[in-house]
C-alpha cells in the first residue's frame, strides 16, 4: 500500500484501545508527529504515550499499517476520515481497569466537618443568606404556597367526581373526558384532577408510581390543574384514534 500525504488539516478519526471497550471519535491536525499524537492520546485512552503502539484501520476496519515512526507527521499515513486508530498498552494495565470506577477512591466528608469549612458552598449560601438560608425568602415562598393551595382546593372543590368535563390545557388542543378524581395525590404537590379521556390522549391508566387513583384503560388517564378544567353537558367526541 502507497503512503501518501493529505491535503486536509484535519482528520476525524475514531480511537480504540486495548484497555477498553468503547470508542471515541475525534479530531485532530494531520501535522502532529506521532509523537505528540501519541501524548493527545494519554487523556483518551489512559495509556502512558511511552507504552503505546499504534495501529490503523480503515472506514471498513481492514488493517492499513502501524504507526511506527514517532517523527513522522500523522499526515504522512493514509488517515482520513471514519479510520480508525488503535492504541495497544504495554503498560501491563488490565482490560476495563480504567473504567471500573468502584476501583476508584473517593473522598468523603462528614456533615460535621463540611460544616465548618469556609470555603463551601453552604458557607457561601449561610453568609449572603440565600437559598434556604433566606428566612425571608423563604417565609414568602411557603405563604405563597399555601395561597396556592387554597385558590387550587376552591377551584377543585367545584368539579364533582363524575362529571362531564372538557380539559383546555395551553397548548394542546381541547380533550373531553370524565372526572374520576378530585384531590392530592402523592406524585406532586397541589390538588389534580384525574380525567378517563374520551379517547386515549392521557399518559397512564389512572395510576402514578405504583398508586392507583381510578380506574381506566392504558393512556386514557391523565391528571391535571383544576384550573384548566371546565365541567359542563360535554357529549363524547368520537376522534377515531382506537381506529388508528
Amino acid at each position: 500500500m502507497e503512503v501518501t500525504g493529505l491535503s486536509a488539516p484535519t482528520v476525524n478519526v475514531f480511537i480504540s484501545s486495548s484497555l477498553n471497550s468503547f470508542r471515541s471519535q475525534k479530531r485532530y491536525s494531520r501535522s502532529l508527529t506521532v509523537a505528540e499524537f501519541k501524548c493527545k492520546l494519554q487523556l483518551v485512552v489512559g495509556s502512558p504515550a511511552s507504552c503505546m503502539e499504534l495501529e490503523l484501520y480503515g472506514p471498513d476496519d481492514k488493517f492499513y499499517c502501524k504507526l511506527d515512526q514517532d517523527d513522522a507527521l500523522l499526515g504522512s499515513y493514509p488517515v482520513d476520515d471514519g479510520c480508525r486508530i488503535h492504541v495497544i498498552d504495554h503498560s501491563g494495565a488490565r482490560l476495563g481497569e480504567y473504567e471500573d470506577m468502584s476501583k476508584v477512591e473517593k473522598y468523603e466528608i462528614s456533615q460535621e466537618a463540611y460544616e465548618q469549612r469556609q470555603n463551601s458552598i453552604r458557607s457561601f449560601l449561610k453568609r449572603n443568606k440565600l437559598g434556604r438560608f433566606n428566612e425571608e425568602e423563604r417565609a414568602q415562598q411557603e405563604a405563597e404556597n399555601s395561597q396556592r393551595l387554597i385558590e387550587e382546593e376552591a377551584q377543585a372543590s367545584t368539579i364533582p367526581v363524575g362529571s362531564r368535563c372538557e380539559v383546555r390545557a395551553p397548548g394542546q388542543p381541547p380533550r373531553r373526558g370524565t372526572v374520576m378524581y378530585v384531590g392530592l395525590t402523592d406524585f406532586k404537590p397541589g390538588y389534580w384532577i384525574g380525567i378517563r379521556y374520551d379517547e386515549p390522549l392521557g399518559k397512564n391508566d389512572g395510576s402514578v408510581n405504583g398508586k392507583r387513583y381510578f380506574e381506566c384503560q392504558a393512556k386514557y388517564g391523565a391528571f391535571v390543574k383544576p384550573s384548566v378544567v371546565t365541567v359542563g353537558d360535554f357529549p363524547e367526541e368520537d376522534y377515531g384514534l382506537d381506529e388508528m
